[in-house]
């Protein structure tokens, strides 16, 4: 590893005949030997690459050796480069005392020893190779590390993620038991009392009304089994990404009547009013069978949670939405509520109304959101609560009202 890395040494005098002797001391295949004939390119090079190794003559025209290394340890660039200056001046003259006080590592004397500069230079050379290798190997190591906290991080997420499948998982068992449940032993207990009946030969409990009566009851149950089945096969296929979306060109108004008109008997037998305002043409692209979905899903919740006060459904068109909103004056959800009421198997307010799995607003965002919408709600407790699908508007594609 340390063969591959690189060393840059630069040497500075203001001869070239010592820039070429010292040049040919040093060079070999790992190593980049850079000249300076003054200090003004050593400081160009020296912000411009970086170096193992700085090696300076002392006395040079302009700025010398020494005013060099100063200005070279003033530099956060520069400042750990080592530097080893070069004279050809006598001992006497203490240089080596000042080239140390200006931050020097080594000091040689000219003539120069070639064993010496290689020896030195090699050190210096070696030290540097190894402070980058240890350095490369920190950088790993800190990836790696980086690296392991982003699985740790990843493993926690999907940890949590499972726990939370898993808590899912059983308060869907445990709703879907109890839900199926009351359907089924409606049922269960519709056939054992027929069932004896018949063994007692009771003929007037099967006349024309009675039976009209069971025919209704057993229709209500299977009905509840089937919204039942059908929510649990829709969050199936949202999970897996299998919703079905097949959008044609429609009227949201129109849709909005035939969706109130099928729940009119179930209104009526309530004794609850339902109200239906169309402001003119809603044309939007829908799958009309899941939009008639999210409305029978609203209407039935109001219905459920209205307290049998009146329930308005309004349908316009604003800018470039369609709206449709759906009313009611009962129960209301509070804002805490109102965060969640949109999550699986969230059921809010009184346990004695709340039916089902608690998936019917789950579902009916998905499927707005599948058609480029979103449905808002707007709610305070007592005063009832109100439920907007906002849908994009058709241009320019005629709307067939059959």
């Amino acid at each position: 590893m340390l063969r591959k890395i690189e060393a840059k040494l630069l040497i500075v005098d203001d001869l070239p005949e010592n820039l070429l002797a010292l040049h040919k001391l040093i060079q070999d295949d790992e190593r980049t030997v850079y000249q300076a004939a003054n200090a003004d390119q050593a400081l160009s090079l020296l912000l411009e690459h970086e170096f193992a190794l700085a090696i300076l003559d002392v006395q040079m025209p302009g700025m010398n050796g020494f005013e060099l290394a100063e200005l070279m340890r003033g530099t956060e660039k520069t400042k750990h480069i080592p530097i080893i200056f070069v004279s050809a001046a006598g001992r006497e003259l203490n240089y080596a005392f000042k080239g140390y006080e200006s931050g020097a590592v080594d000091f040689l004397h000219k003539p120069l020893s070639p064993f010496e500069v290689r020896s030195k230079v090699a050190v210096f050379v070696e030290l540097y190779r190894q402070r980058k290798a240890l350095s490369h190997q920190l950088e790993e190591l800190q990836a790696a590390r980086r690296e392991q906290e982003a699985l740790l991080t990843e493993l926690r997420e999907t940890q949590t993620e499972l726990q939370k499948a898993v808590q899912m998982r059983d308060v869907f068992m445990s709703v879907v038991s109890h839900e199926l449940r009351t359907p089924l032993n409606g049922l269960t207990l519709e056939v054992q009392l027929r069932k004896m009946r018949l063994q007692q030969n009771r003929d007037e409990a099967f006349t024309l009304d009675k039976l009209r009566e069971m025919t209704a009851r057993d229709e209500r149950q299977i009905r509840s089994l089937t919204r039942l089945i059908d929510d649990m096969l829709d969050v199936t296929r949202i999970r897996t990404g299998k919703l079905s979306i097949r959008p044609q060109p429609g009227d949201l108004g129109v849709l909005a009547g035939r969706v109130v008109e099928n729940l009119a008997a179930q209104f009526a037998s309530a004794g609850c009013h339902v109200e239906l305002a169309v402001d003119g043409p809603a044309p939007v692209l829908m799958d009309e069978f899941r939009i008639e979905q999210v409305l029978a899903n609203l209407l039935t919740n109001a219905l459920r949670y209205g307290g049998g006060k009146p329930v308005t459904m309004r349908v316009w068109e604003e800018g470039e939405q369609v709206c449709a909103e759906v009313r009611d004056r009962g129960l209301g959800i509070s804002e805490v509520d109102q965060r969640r009421i949109f999550e699986q198997f969230e059921r809010v307010g009184d346990t004695s109304v709340a039916q089902g799995l608690g998936l019917g607003l789950y579902i009916s965002e998905q499927i707005v959101h599948a058609h480029g919408g979103h449905i808002t709600v707007c709610s305070r407790v007592g005063e009832g609560s109100c439920f907007t699908v906002l849908l994009p508007r058709l241009h320019g594609r005629a709307i067939c009202n059959e």
